[in-house]
């Protein structure tokens, strides 16, 4: 653009809300609330950094004799001169020798300049969208695999269950026997007992709204963008639901699938901060 080299820079850090900083030479300050409203509306969200910068090479500048000041300096040698008795002839090829006897005067902004470097700043934004689709497609991919994760984990619920389930019955048989004769137990009284036990530490419900909430987060993720919100409410779903399963479940082996599915959903919960 001309004899200037003009350099565009966006930096953008996670936030909730937008907190934009746009900076440009003054010269272009005109400018500045049309390409802040243009930007705002890519950029979305975080605090973001755009700035344009120039260099100018000598080409760039004029140099013009700086007339007010040097009639000063000549009018102050003349009075001088006649003081001292010197000749006053050499007065102004002395005085364009002093400082600010000359002055430099840029180009001027012009449209023709304003396209080309809004192109520069449409071009820096389109990177910095590359940018954040290729950080976006690797949220997914991790997401994914966490939510692998977590599936896998939930399935191993099941033969952990059916032996909960065997050793609760084998303790309240024990227990009745050790207070009542075994020949004079109830059966009927002893089933009622499991099943009072089995229905307080079922789970089978936490688990179905687990998985239904796992699914609902894949089909969120595969489903355009903008959709940070929702991941983070469906994240926050799962969560009560695997905290109920910790609090039901009543076994060390349980509760250690649990904490590998609470640190799971952690580190999804986390990342989904930085999706939009």
């Amino acid at each position: 653009m001309g004899s200037r080299k003009y350099t565009v820079e966006v930096r953008s850090l996670n936030g909730k809300n937008l907190d934009l900083s746009v900076r440009m030479p003054s010269v272009l300050k005109e400018k500045e609330m049309a390409l802040r409203k243009e930007l705002g509306a890519r950029i979305v969200r975080g605090k973001s950094d755009v700035a344009i910068h120039f260099e100018a090479d000598a080409s760039d500048a004029r140099h013009e004799l700086n007339a007010p000041v040097i009639e000063q300096y000549v009018a102050s040698l003349k009075v001088l001169a006649e003081r001292t008795g010197q000749p006053t002839d050499q007065l102004l090829a002395t005085a364009v020798k002093f400082p600010d006897a000359m002055q430099t005067s840029r180009e001027s902004f012009n449209h023709e300049s304003w396209t080309g470097i809004h192109a520069l700043v449409l071009e820096a934004a389109d990177k910095f969208d590359a940018f954040r689709d290729t950080e976006g497609a690797t949220l997914h991919a991790d997401f994914s695999e966490r939510l692998t994760t977590i599936e896998g984990l939930e399935a191993d619920l099941d033969p952990m269950l059916e032996a909960r389930l065997k050793r609760v019955r084998e303790r309240i048989r024990t227990n009745l026997e050790e207070t009542v004769d075994r020949n004079v137990i109830d059966s009927t009284r002893f089933e009622q007992e499991v099943l009072y036990y089995i229905e307080k530490m079922d789970v089978s419900e936490e688990r179905t709204r687990l998985r239904a909430h796992m699914v609902y987060f894949r089909d969120i993720m595969n489903t355009g963008h903008g959709q940070g919100k929702k991941l983070g409410f469906v994240a926050q779903e799962m969560g009560r639901e695997i905290n109920t399963l910790g609090s039901k479940s009543n076994d060390a082996d349980l509760q250690k699938v649990v904490v590998q599915m609470k640190d799971e959903l952690e580190k999804i919960k986390e990342q989904v901060l930085n999706v939009l």
